[in-house]
Parts: C-alpha cells; sequence; structure tokens
C-alpha cells in the first residue's frame, strides 16, 4: 500500500462507517419493518455488501480491512506492518462510531421509535436466540478465524486478481447467516462498539466478548494460515 498512512485511516474510517452504517442500518431500519422486513438473511446479505463494495472502492488504498481483528490477522500473516496495527484500529472504531450515529439520528425520527438494542451484539438475554457466553465466546473465534484465512487466501498472490472482494462479502454473509441467532454477529470489535454504545449499560456490559473473541480468532487465523501454508513472498512486509 502505497498511499499515505493518513489517506489509508481516513479510507478504514470511511470503510467501517459504510459497513456499520449499511449493516447495522439494515438490521435497525429494515429487518423487522411490517410486510416488507428483509428478516436474518436480508441483513446478513447487507454486510457482506458493505464489505464487498468497500473492497473494490477502497481495497487499493488501505486494503479495507475495515474490523480491527482483520487487520490483527494481517499483522500475523506477515501482510501487515505492526506499526500501523493501532492506528487502522482507532480509525476503523472512529468510523463505527460515526456509523452507529448517523443511524441512530435517523432511525430516532420516526414517530415512537424506541432503540432497543440497536443491532449490537450480545448474549444470554441479549442473544436473539437465547445463547449463552459460552456459545457467542465460540462462535466468534470460530467464525473470525475462518473470515480471516478467507482474506489471506483470497488475496494471494496466485489467486485470480480481482475476485478476492466476492469471496469475502459471501464469506462475511455466510458467518451472518450462521450468527445472528446466536449473538447477532460481530466478528468485528469496531462493529460491536458502534451500536453499544447508544444501546445502553447492559450492551455495553458485554461488549469486551466481542472484543476478546474476535481478536484472538482473528490472530490465530492470520498466525497459522502462514504457518501452515507458507508466507506470500509478494506481499510479505
Amino acid at each position: 500500500m502505497s498511499q499515505p498512512l493518513s489517506r489509508r485511516l481516513i479510507a478504514e474510517a470511511f470503510g467501517t462507517f459504510w459497513l456499520v452504517f449499511g449493516g447495522c442500518g439494515a438490521a435497525v431500519l429494515a429487518a423487522a419493518f411490517p410486510k416488507l422486513g428483509i428478516g436474518f438473511a436480508g441483513v446478513a446479505l447487507a454486510f457482506g455488501l458493505t464489505v464487498l463494495t468497500m473492497a473494490y472502492a477502497i481495497g487499493r488504498i488501505s486494503g479495507a480491512y475495515l474490523n480491527p481483528a482483520v487487520t490483527v490477522g494481517m499483522w500475523l500473516a506477515k501482510r501487515f506492518p505492526g506499526r500501523e496495527v493501532l492506528p487502522y484500529i482507532v480509525a476503523q472504531v472512529v468510523g463505527a462510531i460515526v456509523g452507529a450515529a448517523v443511524l441512530y439520528l435517523i432511525a430516532s425520527g420516526q414517530p415512537g421509535w424506541v432503540p432497543g438494542q440497536f443491532a449490537s451484539n450480545g448474549y444470554g438475554d441479549l442473544s436473539p436466540g437465547g445463547y449463552n457466553m459460552t456459545s457467542a465466546l465460540v462462535i466468534e473465534f470460530v467464525l473470525t478465524f475462518g473470515f480471516v484465512w478467507v482474506i489471506v487466501g483470497s488475496t494471494h498472490r496466485e489467486v485470480p486478481k480481482g475476485f478476492a472482494g466476492i469471496a469475502i462479502g459471501l464469506a462475511l454473509t455466510l458467518i451472518h447467516l450462521i450468527s445472528i441467532p446466536v449473538d447477532n454477529t460481530s466478528v468485528n470489535p469496531a462493529r460491536s462498539t458502534g451500536p453499544a454504545l447508544f444501546a445502553g449499560p447492559e450492551e455495553l456490559s458485554q461488549l469486551w466478548l466481542f472484543w476478546v473473541a474476535p481478536l484472538l480468532g482473528g490472530a490465530a487465523g492470520g498466525w497459522l494460515f502462514t504457518l501452515v501454508f507458507g508466507e506470500d513472498p509478494e506481499l510479505k512486509l
């Protein structure tokens, strides 16, 4: 990535804004709309489309990681410099918070609207299916691990150019189809942070899990992929 760091951080912030605004917006504004609600499948597709569109819009600028867990995973896969991990994460979290704030402003314009869980993640009473903390921890770790494998593998120099965004977007769609009933799907600490700030104290009290499990899953995914399949000499940093 030859762009200056400042430009890459702006791209990451906007891309994460787009992910939260688009994905969580589909959940808050459209999923439960009377008669025309898009349901879980529609929300899953919306999240996949946000990543797919940003992969082609800003991938050449910043890599379009849009996710602290992916950033850490790419670092451990030796695709990303360690000195830029923290700035990327800060930009992603800022973008996610702004995305949630804009969504809140729009949603609150409906008469009688109440934020409820506001597309935040949770387990126990906050789980759509009532799943417990262990279920949330395991699924977040496993799915983030797999997501990073897809990203590292699909961006390898031997993979046909130009198709990585499709694979990554479809992977995120699949992840949501699997795990929305469990914990509303995170695999992304920034995505979890933005809505939780506007949902309430109970959602914030569970936010730790949606940092710990995805970061560990992403780190394990990036490290193990490189250990098993080797480094990409053209992309190694």
